[in-house]
């Protein structure tokens, strides 16, 4: 879900087209020097003739309905992987100390090569766009993932006669499948923000913004509802062979339908039909990017300050699809710059301390989050259940399993569901108890609620506690990001007090820190979590390790976040 906050003065205003006597020269070696015009319409010329209109057109209610429906197949898919992936993992007989090893790659992969694909979107000339040819190939993976991960015991069996060759074969093909799928699911939902947003209007980006939250929320919990049936007695699951296939069927269809609904839903401008402009403008863009920092901004040399009533629309969509607080407003040179892992660490090392606190709570939270998310099925299905994953497949204790498995993705519809309806009780709680109450409430309610499943594995009690897994996942989506937004309007009235010409701090980087939070977070289950359940012994110590975490988390806001009015 995401939040924004942009005051009625920061919307982008139509380009201004300069006066004919204030064109850049037209001679294309001339200095800079020649331009007649002011910064502004030096500014206003080259951004309207690069980019043509700064305002795109109005959408209809009904194309963004289409284009935001791609985030309800996304996450249809994800609660797929999510309620499926361990039962799966373990039934093909990955050993259990290694079991949490497959949330770990893909992680990483997001640290190493985000920021490439990103600047590669960005430079992207395909006459269909620069954004669409990126989701089509993410999509084409995230479709060739969840086939390799719900097939690929299937076809291993049939292919290979050899029991302990099969399940060598079996364990590499499904977790290829997984990282696959995880990756491309992961990485696709930067271009489809910024997609969203080089097509859209300010208003339509709002209105697209909460289609795509609403849908989200609809896709996991039908993604978990359709996991949560007992498919393997149907007639589908008779006619497919099992219940996998089943459960495979529905989310390649609803993918592949949603996917091709939302690539032509509207129309995006192809980056090379962008290079219809005269000498003059070539001149100024030859200058600027003669000592250039990277495509889309200004040497030191060349920098002049900034419009204040024109958004900025450089190739920087994918920052501004994750800077989703009022900061992307006015971006200032440090927004400017191409974010790599290099950046992000220096302004995670730089940044003040409120920030930096927000971000450790952050990495609390999702690390409990996680702990519990990734293998609550598992957990219903060993614990609750009493079930055995590495049981005979014909056998009592594997179906018992399966049914616990099933009843698991119950509860994590559940948590779909109190997920969206929180997200609207929390505007009814926020005057009474504030942005720091809310985040402290969803972190204790969360660290007590997974004690009490860890303590008490009962049915029926597991079942009702899942609702404040949707409490933890709305507070982690929403709060530290209005956080975020108050602290820097805190320092925006700060710098008003003061006056002078400072530039406000941009937060661009700072979100970009908190949402890296979440990919480090699975990076320590990964490498954590498998190494602690076999020491353990018993996979109840994953709940209690997602309460304990929680629970620090917890503390740790109490006494080092910042409150804020």
């Amino acid at each position: 879900m995401t939040v924004l906050s942009e005051d009625q003065s920061a919307r982008p205003q139509p380009c201004r087209v300069p006066e004919p006597t204030k064109h850049v020269s037209t001679t294309v070696d001339q200095d800079s020097t020649d331009f007649t015009g002011s910064k502004e319409d030096y500014m206003d010329s080259i951004e309207s003739a690069v980019f043509g209109s700064v305002e795109p057109p109005r959408r209809s209610l009904g194309r963004l309905i289409l284009h935001s429906l791609v985030m309800f197949g996304r996450e249809f898919c994800y609660a797929v992987e999510g309620a499926f992936v361990t039962p799966v993992l373990l039934s093909v007989g990955l050993p259990r100390s290694m079991y949490s090893l497959v949330w770990l790659i893909s992680p990483i992969l997001g640290f190493l090569l985000q920021p490439i694909i990103g600047s590669a979107s960005d430079y992207c000339r395909s006459p269909w766009g620069r954004r669409r040819p990126y989701i089509l190939t993410l999509g084409l993976l995230m479709l060739v993932g969840i086939t390799l991960f719900l097939n690929g015991d299937l076809a291993i069996s049939a292919l290979v006669s050899d029991r302990s060759l099969r399940t060598t074969w079996a364990i590499v093909v499904v977790m290829l499948g997984v990282v696959l799928f995880d990756f491309a699911a992961d990485f696709i939902d930067g271009p489809i923000k910024a997609y969203l947003f080089d097509v859209c209007s300010y208003q339509d980006k709002e209105r697209g913004l909460h289609y795509h939250a609403l849908l989200t929320g609809l896709g996991g919990a039908f993604g978990y509802l359709v996991g949560a049936m007992d498919w393997g007695h149907s007639l589908l699951g008779q006619l497919l062979g099992s219940e996998y296939q089943v459960i495979y069927f529905f989310s390649a269809l609803t993918w592949s339908i949603f996917l091709i609904v939302h690539l032509f839903s509207i129309p995006e401008q192809p980056l090379a039909t962008t290079d219809t402009r005269g000498p003059s403008t070539l001149s100024a863009l030859r200058q600027l990017g003669s000592q250039h920092n990277g495509y889309g901004t200004l040497s030191k040399e060349a920098m002049v300050p900034a419009v204040p009533d024109i958004r900025q629309r450089s190739f920087s969509a994918l920052g501004e699809a994750n800077a989703v607080t009022s900061s992307a407003k006015q971006p200032n040179k440090e927004a400017r710059e191409r974010m790599t892992l290099k950046s992000l660490t220096k302004a995670i090392i730089n940044m003040p301390n409120h920030y930096r606190y927000l971000c450790i709570s952050h990495l609390l939270g999702w690390t409990a989050f996680l702990c519990n998310m990734l293998f609550f099925t598992d957990f219903m299905g060993q614990i609750v259940y009493k079930g055995n994953p590495y049981a005979e497949h014909n056998s009592t204790a594997y179906a018992t399993y399966e049914r616990g498995v099933e009843v698991g993705c119950w509860g994590l519809c559940i948590n779909a569901v109190s997920s969206s309806l929180f997200s609207y009780v929390q505007r009814f709680l926020l005057p009474y108890i504030g942005l720091k109450g809310l985040y402290f409430l969803g972190y204790f309610m969360f660290g007590m609620g997974t004690s009490l499943i860890g303590l008490f594995p009962n049915v029926i009690a597991t079942l009702i506690l899942c609702s404040v897994f949707g409490i933890m996942s709305s507070t982690l989506y929403t709060i530290p990001f209005n956080l975020i937004a108050e602290y820097q309007r805190e320092e925006e009235e700060e710098l008003k007090r003061r006056g002078g010409d400072e530039t406000p701090r941009g937060t661009g980087v700072d979100c970009a820190a908190l949402t890296s939070m979440v990919q480090l977070a699975q990076i320590l289950v990964g490498a954590g979590l498998g190494a602690l359940v076999n020491a353990a012994g018993s996979v109840v110590v994953v709940v209690l390790s997602a309460s304990t975490v929680s629970l620090l988390g917890c503390t740790f806001i109490a006494l080092f976040i910042r409150y804020v009015e």
